[in-house]
């Protein structure tokens, strides 16, 4: 077998092999790579069409299943909130009506139309989820334990997005809570007037609430060091200022947090006396 092998090669060394065996390998050559891909393309279609294949993927959802920290999304909000104050009634009594593609500027905060999506909070289960954070924040002394419970006939619920426009990914999906308008001549006492709640993780990230304590019983930087802890954010600092009229109230106090870039987020723990109501607000 050797000694055949051996003839072969001598035979294709010879000069006049040689001469046809060159152009027959470039001819090779084209032909491969004119009708190679061709080939190969048809091969692999016949293993992929006229077939199921079935391939697990991550749920792109919608743009707010981008993964924001607690810092990032109190910031957000924080920005939608100053821009609904600032555009005055229009937005905040008739946000139903708008869509953010509608809006200029870089935040919006409107009626998110479609509902909840399946992964967050429900009508139905915000007020059992309202209570549940309720008590949480009673027994982290955010609270005072007079603080009534929210009942669906008293209270109307409203789902909102806070949208960054510039990057619609970065958004928080909240529900707001309100002791309802028809209540006018509800008594107040121990109730709680307005939240804004986490639609995926129910956390209250701001709230009123009518209590029977005085602005000298209220421990304002406690309040706010464990609401820091009770939401995950970090970089708490003091915010200083000698300016009175940042708040229609004399007894306040502010706090800021590491926002998104260079920016910030202020947090406000004040008090309205007279009708004794405590709040707690990112900055509008």
């Amino acid at each position: 077998m050797k000694d055949k092998l051996q003839n072969i090669l001598k035979k294709c060394k010879t000069p006049e092999n040689t001469k046809v065996l060159f152009p027959l390998l470039a001819l090779l050559v084209i032909l491969a790579s004119v009708w190679g891909p061709q080939l190969l393309g048809e091969f692999r279609d016949k293993d992929v069409l006229d077939k199921i294949h079935v391939q697990e993927v991550e749920d792109g959802g919608e743009g707010y299943r981008y993964r924001l920290n607690a810092n990032e999304k109190v910031y957000i909000l924080s920005r939608c909130l100053s821009r609904q104050t600032l555009e005055g009634n229009e937005q905040s009594t008739g946000a139903g009506e708008l869509d953010y593609q509608e809006l200029e500027g870089t935040y919006a905060f409107v009626v998110n139309r479609k509902g909840p999506s399946g992964k967050e909070i429900t009508d139905e289960q915000i007020y059992e989820t309202c209570n549940r954070e309720i008590d949480a924040l009673k027994e982290l002394g955010i609270l005072p334990e007079q603080v009534r419970r929210v009942e669906k006939s008293s209270y109307d619920v409203v789902l909102y997005s806070a949208i960054d426009v510039l990057e619609p990914r970065n958004n928080v999906a909240v529900w707001k809570v309100s002791l309802s308008s028809s209540q006018t001549n509800a008594n107040k006492e121990n109730r709680l007037i307005d939240a804004y709640i986490d639609a995926d993780t129910g956390k209250i990230y701001e709230f009123y609430a009518r209590t029977p304590l005085s602005w000298e019983e209220i421990q304002a930087e406690e309040i706010m060091e464990k609401w820091r802890t009770y939401l995950g954010l970090n970089g708490m600092e003091e915010y200083a200022t000698d300016n009175p009229l940042l708040e229609t109230t004399p007894y306040f106090k502010k706090y800021v947090f590491p926002g998104m870039g260079d920016d910030r987020t202020v947090v406000t723990v004040g008090f309205y006396d007279g009708i004794n109501e405590l709040f707690l607000k990112i900055s509008r």
